[in-house]
């Protein structure tokens, strides 16, 4: 059996008025908690942050860890970056696909159906988890301003303008493309993402170090729980952590519900 991370932190964006603050923290404390408290050889850890996140890098990356994987090997991708959507207006009604923002957003896209068809590939008996800490959204056009507040908080999502792209005219009557056509019971994967489909993941100031709000409270669950809890009892004591601290974020938890119910990178 083989334990294998990809930990991805994007802070530093091209352009004015883009960057985040906690995304390289995220992914260092990613990597600090599987190869210390989850058995992870550091040197299977890989951690790629800002100007070295470039879509090529990512996917790169991310092939070689699904192709080069056995039954009984453990895998886990973590991110933390912007997150977008690419609007469709063709159909008969507005559609977006959801996509993950790399360094090089203003030439490059990363699909979550991108990510989703790798998946796909995984040999059967490999435990895969992907933990995706950005905004997956369609409301773009009613981003409301962020008040100033004491932990600096601000979303982890760049709008489609920003790169060129059109946006829907009405987010909140859209939906992502991809529908159904990934059933959680058809998932290899177990999914945990930052916020819902309609909401934003937060970076914050939390405790005096900047982190995504999902993976600091994420990170904090596991450490109560003394490093062992399932999924879901994880997907349920973040909500209740998000909740309680005030962050208007939803995270989602997707996969078989088999899967839902083992215990973390196992």
């Amino acid at each position: 059996m083989v334990k294998r991370a990809i930990c991805i932190g994007i802070n530093d964006y091209p352009g004015e008025d883009n960057d985040l603050k906690g995304c390289v923290n995220d992914a260092r404390a990613w990597a600090e908690l599987l190869s210390t408290r989850f058995d992870f050889d550091a040197e299977t850890v890989r951690v790629i942050e800002d100007s070295e996140a470039t879509k090529e890098n990512i996917v790169g990356a991310l092939t070689g860890l699904v192709a080069g994987a056995s039954p009984g090997d453990v895998l886990v991708l973590t991110n933390s970056s912007h997150g977008s959507y690419v609007a469709d207006t063709d159909g008969d009604e507005p559609t977006y696909d959801e996509i993950i923002c790399p360094y090089d957003i203003m030439d490059n896209v990363l699909l979550d159906d991108e990510l989703r068809e790798l998946f796909t590939t995984l040999p059967d008996g490999v435990s895969f988890t992907a933990i995706l800490d950005n905004c997956f959204s369609g409301t773009a056009t009613r981003v409301p301003s962020l008040l100033p507040t004491p932990d600096d908080r601000r979303h982890r999502f760049l709008r489609p303008r920003v790169r060129g792209d059109k946006e829907l005219d009405d987010p909140w009557e859209a939906h992502p493309a991809s529908g159904e056509k990934y059933p959680q019971e058809g998932m290899k994967e177990v999914l945990l993402s930052g916020c819902s489909d309609k909401q934003y993941s937060f970076d914050a100031k939390i405790e005096g170090v900047y982190h995504g709000a999902m993976t600091w409270h994420a990170i904090k669950a596991i450490r109560d729980a003394n490093y062992c809890i399932t999924y879901r009892q994880l997907h349920d004591e973040i909500l209740r952590l998000l909740e309680l601290t005030n962050y208007d974020q939803t995270p989602q938890l997707e996969g078989r519900e088999s899967n839902k119910d083992r215990l973390i990178f196992s």
